[in-house]
C-alpha cells in the first residue's frame, strides 16, 4: 500500500466511537508520515496535575518568566518521553521542521531556552506520543475512526486544549455533534 505522507503538518482528529479510550475526543497533530510509518503528538488531553514549572524542577531548571501551563498527553507510546511542538522560529539540537506549520522538539535544550525567555514564541510541551508501524495508519484511515484536517497553527495555540476537537471539526464545516458513534454497511 502506497503511504500518503500529505499528513505531515496536518491534524488526525478521532471520530466518535474510535473504540480506543486513549484516543477519545483526540486530536493528533502530525509530524511525520511516510513509508516506515507515523508519528503524531496529542493535543487535546492535558495531564492532570503536571504543568511545565513541575516538569522544568524535575530537570533541575529555574523556570524564569515561563508561564506554568499544563503538559498535555502527547500519546500512549514512550509516554515518560518529552516532546515540544512550537512555532519554527527556533531550532535546538534535534528540530524537525513539520511542512513549515510548526517544529518539534524533543531534547532538554528547548526546555532550557523556553525558561530563559529566549525559545520560541509559541509552543506547546506534551508526553508521549502516537506512533504507528508501516503501513498501519494508512490501513486505519480505510476505516471508521479517524478524520483528518488541514493543520492550522491557530489551533495549536490560540484553542485550549479542552475544546480543539470540537474546533477542529467546526474548522471543517462539520457539527461534530451530528457524527455518527458507528458506521453502517451497503
Amino acid at each position: 500500500m502506497e503511504s500518503t505522507p500529505f499528513l505531515t503538518g496536518q491534524f488526525l482528529l478521532a471520530m466518535p466511537g474510535i473504540g480506543d479510550p486513549r484516543f477519545e475526543r483526540a486530536v493528533i497533530a502530525m509530524c511525520a508520515h511516510d513509508d516506515e510509518g507515523a508519528l503524531g503528538i496529542g493535543i487535546s488531553d492535558t495531564i492532570e496535575g503536571l504543568g511545565l514549572h513541575d516538569l522544568l524542577r524535575q530537570f533541575e531548571i529555574a523556570p524564569g518568566d515561563a508561564p506554568d501551563t499544563p503538559v498535555l498527553f502527547g500519546g500512549p507510546v514512550e509516554p515518560r518521553r518529552g516532546f515540544v511542538l512550537h512555532a519554527p522560529d527556533w531550532g535546538g539540537q534535534d528540530t524537525i521542521d513539520v511542512a513549515g506549520r510548526w517544529a518539534l522538539s524533543g531534547t532538554i535544550d528547548v526546555l532550557r531556552a523556553i525558561a530563559e525567555g529566549k525559545g520560541p514564541s509559541r509552543w506547546l510541551v506534551a508526553l508521549g506520543y502516537a506512533g504507528w508501524g508501516e503501513g498501519q495508519l494508512d490501513e486505519e484511515l480505510t476505516r471508521h475512526g479517524w478524520f483528518n484536517t488541514a493543520g492550522d497553527v491557530g489551533l495549536l495555540y490560540d484553542v485550549g486544549a479542552d475544546d480543539r476537537w470540537t474546533q477542529g471539526f467546526s474548522g471543517a464545516g462539520i457539527d461534530p455533534r451530528l457524527l455518527a458513534h458507528s458506521t453502517g454497511t451497503a
